[in-house]
């Protein structure tokens, strides 16, 4: 059991190399100088022993140099990867906020495109406001056609009324009340007039 320790504490120790080789440099000299055909049969199976741990030892060292290969060759393609797999994120990043930025640009156009058309809906189409426009002026002369008229026809009564009394010298007996209804006719006539400029600067 001891043996057995110390061997296994010589092949996995730092120096385990140089330690095996002294080991075995030793058991040579040892089955040389050998004085019986047993001792040297006892060394023989030692020498054996301690190549088969080394080759184990070599075999071992050879494996896990192996696996630290491939793990390592593993290790690099997760690697490139992962790399790749972050250059598609940052690229899908790029492409999200290309996304978002005209996202909101659409938004603000939608905005301000509700805005003005409810600020067009509060008014009225121009061929519309054209055509009232133009009722509505039709509507004013025709109006102010018909204001006129009386005002026209009293006043050539008038007139003609204020002429007559004027050219009738014949009556002097009626003079006096001719004179008081051509006054009352003036006046009328200038409060005619005087109402017919305020209508027409309506």
């Amino acid at each position: 059991m001891r043996t057995v320790r110390r061997q296994h504490l010589l092949i996995d120790s730092d120096a385990g190399d140089d330690r095996r080789i002294n080991l075995l440099v030793k058991s040579f000299i040892k089955w040389c100088n050998a004085g019986s055909q047993k001792e040297g049969y006892n060394q023989y199976q030692h020498m054996l022993s301690t190549l088969f741990q080394c080759e184990f030892s070599v075999g071992k060292t050879l494996v896990v140099c192996d696996m630290n290969l491939r793990e390592r060759e593993n290790y690099e393609k997760i690697y490139k990867d992962i790399e790749n797999s972050i250059a598609g994120a940052n690229e899908k990043i790029a492409e999200g906020k290309k996304l978002i930025l005209q996202a909101k640009q659409i938004r603000k156009n939608h905005q301000e495109y509700d805005a003005l058309a409810k600020v067009i809906q509060h008014h009225p189409h121009r061929h519309e406001t054209s055509k009232e426009l133009g009722a509505l002026g039709k509507e004013f002369q025709h109006l102010s056609h018909i204001k006129e008229n009386p005002f026209h026809v009293l006043l050539s009564t008038n007139h003609k009324l204020q002429q007559t009394l004027e050219n009738d010298e014949k009556l002097s007996v009626m003079k006096p009340k001719a004179n008081a209804i051509l006054t009352i006719m003036n006046r009328t006539k200038y409060l005619c007039l005087s109402f017919l400029s305020h209508v027409k600067s309506l």
